[in-house]
């Protein structure tokens, strides 16, 4: 059973101000490999990261209210992995977070680099050896992801995750070329600010069965936060490479989420889920390449207003009859820069949106991000409508 680990981070956000957010919707190319899937061309996948790192440290217009980056899973080479994190250590602002999914490496080496950071990581060491005592699982392949936090002060604390739920192609009739099964979650609550927030790895959002629910547990953990201190799950930041984003158990998940009538929910009633998906130019070895990704998401409660929007690079909708309110990207590759809501329920007396863009910038071919403007988005607006 995976656990949920509290982790209390200095983090300093403006109280009774909305954060930014950024999805880095990049392409992701992958193989199979000895251990798990393997970066066709890792030094080119690192350019892209390094240009959404440059252009996130030079901050231009509103971009140094950046509190957090989002990068697909299986996404950053593990021989860059030391780079990266260099990189946020010496260049981003204070108050940062930073979310990427790392290339697969075995078992073994994923409890090395647990131990690196041990200082963060010791409830999810325990949790590993007891594993690694019960069998011989040292190589079997581990997809994961770093959650990297630069805290008011400066200081950068780094933690891993790995993901608990294969797909089809994780998964073989050899158990030994398994991918391994992580058995703890982060909830990150940050301080002074008391913003909360978890970090989950594509399938994991959806592991259900009859006797075990990745969710379930996150709603219960959720409300026990609320019943005991009056704070909720502020945000869910879901990492993706992900070529069915619009299958309809995303929609099931989402609606048990946000329209649960059995019981209170108040630890999640105000959660906002962020989809991070790969670009549709992603391709994966044994995947069809006619099977699209993109669509990154932003999901809200339905008692929220969004205006109902349908643009060439966003739309909105309500996820085929969820009780959610989304805001759906496109396709393409693609960096969207956007604002969290706050909790803002319905309210007849004002007409503010709760959540709005603030920037899309794609890749050009002089090998750098512009922003997509107004007059090339083919707007369907739909006045006085809402989702």
């Amino acid at each position: 059973m995976v656990q949920i680990i509290d982790k209390k981070v200095h983090l300093e956000y403006p109280l009774g101000h909305h954060l930014h957010c950024m999805i880095a919707q990049v392409p992701n190319r992958l193989r199979r490999a000895e251990k798990g899937f393997a970066i066709v061309e890792p030094d080119r996948q690192w350019e892209m990261v390094r240009s959404v790192l440059d252009l996130v440290t030079a901050g231009e217009g509103n971009l140094k209210k950046l509190h957090f980056l989002m990068f697909p899973e299986t996404h950053v080479p593990f021989a860059r992995f030391d780079e990266m994190l260099a990189f946020i250590d010496g260049e981003f602002r204070p108050n940062s977070v930073t979310m990427f999914g790392v290339e697969h490496v075995s078992l073994k080496v994923y409890r090395q680099m647990l131990e690196r950071f041990r200082e963060d990581n010791a409830e999810a060491i325990e949790l590993v050896d007891r594993d690694i005592d019960s069998g011989d699982v040292l190589e079997m392949p581990v997809n994961w992801c770093c959650i990297a936090v630069k805290e008011a002060s400066g200081a950068l604390r780094v933690f891993l995750e790995a993901k608990s739920h294969p797909f089809h192609g994780e998964e073989f009739l050899d158990k030994f070329h398994d991918l391994y099964r992580g058995r703890h979650f982060y909830l990150f609550r940050s301080r002074p600010s008391c913003f909360n927030f978890m970090v989950l790895i594509c399938l994991d959002y959806l592991y259900r069965d009859l006797y075990r629910s990745n969710i379930r547990q996150i709603i219960d953990h959720a409300n026990q936060l609320f019943f005991t201190t009056r704070q909720a799950l502020d945000t869910l930041f879901v990492i993706q490479c992900n070529p069915k984003p619009e299958h309809r158990a995303y929609r099931d998940v989402l609606s048990g989420f946000y329209g649960e009538y059995l019981e209170d929910t108040p630890g999640v009633r105000e959660t906002v889920t962020v989809f991070g998906n790969a670009s549709d130019e992603t391709r994966i070895e044994d995947a069809p390449e006619e099977r699209g990704f993109g669509t990154s998401s932003v999901v809200i409660s339905r008692n929220h207003r969004l205006a109902r929007m349908d643009l060439s690079e966003f739309s909105t909708d309500d996820f085929g009859g969820a009780p959610v309110c989304r805001l759906r990207f496109g396709a393409g590759t693609r960096l969207y820069y956007f604002n969290l809501p706050l909790h803002h329920e319905l309210d007849p007396r004002t007409s503010r949106v709760p959540l709005k863009v603030h920037a899309i910038m794609r890749w050009s071919r002089d090998g750098g991000w512009v922003k997509v403007t107004g007059d090339e988005m083919v707007t369907g607006f739909e006045i006085g409508q809402e989702t």
